[in-house]
């Protein structure tokens, strides 16, 4: 994503959060972002689809955190599935997102409606697998109904928090105390045999939203466009970084081990630099391809 585009959306973001979704116009982001309209449609087809963008690199942003903080630590670690839960929170706080979240449940249309549904599926989906990471095996029967009911309660806590206090709720708590929660449930639903999703429904009702995995040399193509981009501001150590990338994926076999070890140190060497947005849009790329190798 060049800046350009990056400005627009920030642009867009701002205005369908102080003026509403359904009453901002594209021409409202076109005067604000001092564009032409062809500039706009070369970025986005519609205003559905801008809004798409910016969810989807929420979305990203997520995913990025949520893979590094995995980084060497072992997937069955409670407390990291509590941080991990807790980023998605804390992302959508920091962008503000909340309200373009309100204003698409509210606008009537489908489309945006459906990509929202689809992430949530993705959210269980995530969910379900980590538990079966932190409690083991015999939970996956019981997996998918429990990642309902945690996102479940922690809504409805959400939700009566907001009614009775203008604090700000301290997410890691909520998260530890729903946590503790499932803890008693899960047990009780193995000792009883009690299911009520099948264990894969998220992945059938979400399989034709899947997104398109990129090839190595789909890949390789990204970051040697991204290396012949950088000017001569760019820190040498960051340059660094994207040739090591590059190196490994070149390999016949990259080493999952060795992307893992550079690829959060290539997205924070960008941090603050012009080119940050397009680095940590690589790191996702970097990442999926990581755990579609896994």
């Amino acid at each position: 994503m060049n800046e350009r585009k990056r400005q627009v959306l920030l642009t867009a973001q701002r205005l369908f959060i102080n003026k509403g979704f359904s009453t901002t116009s594209v021409q409202d982001i076109l005067d604000e972002s001092r564009i032409s309209k062809g500039t706009f449609y070369n970025y986005f087809s519609s205003k559905n689809e801008c809004l798409i963008a910016i969810l989807e690199h929420a979305r990203n942003e997520a995913s990025v955190r949520r893979r590094e903080l995995l980084i060497g630590q072992d997937l069955s670690d409670k407390n990291i599935l509590i941080e991990q839960i807790s980023i998605r929170m804390h992302v959508n706080r920091e962008q503000n997102l909340l309200p373009i979240y309100e204003a698409v449940f509210h606008s009537g249309d489908d489309d945006l409606k459906t990509f929202i549904k689809n992430m949530f599926l993705a959210e269980f989906s995530w969910l379900s697998k980590r538990l079966v990471d932190v409690y083991g095996k015999e939970v996956a029967p019981h997996a998918a109904d429990c990642a309902v009911m945690f996102f479940g309660m922690m809504q409805q806590l959400l939700h009566v928090w907001s009614a009775v206090s203008k604090e700000e709720i301290d997410t890691s708590k909520l998260v530890s105390f729903v946590m503790r929660k499932i803890d008693s449930i899960i047990s009780g639903m193995i000792d009883a045999n009690d299911i009520f999703l099948h264990e894969d429904v998220f992945h059938k009702l979400n399989s034709d939203q899947g997104e398109e995995m990129e090839t190595k040399a789909q890949l390789l193509e990204r970051l040697t466009g991204f290396l012949e981009l950088l000017g001569e501001e760019t820190r040498p150590a960051a340059k660094q970084y994207v040739q090591f990338l590059l190196d490994e994926l070149r390999t016949e076999c990259p080493r999952v081990f060795v992307l893992e070890s550079v690829v959060r140190s290539f997205r924070e060497a960008f941090v603050g630099l012009s080119h940050e947005p397009e680095a940590h849009e690589l790191a996702y790329k970097v990442w999926s391809y990581v755990d579609s190798k896994g």
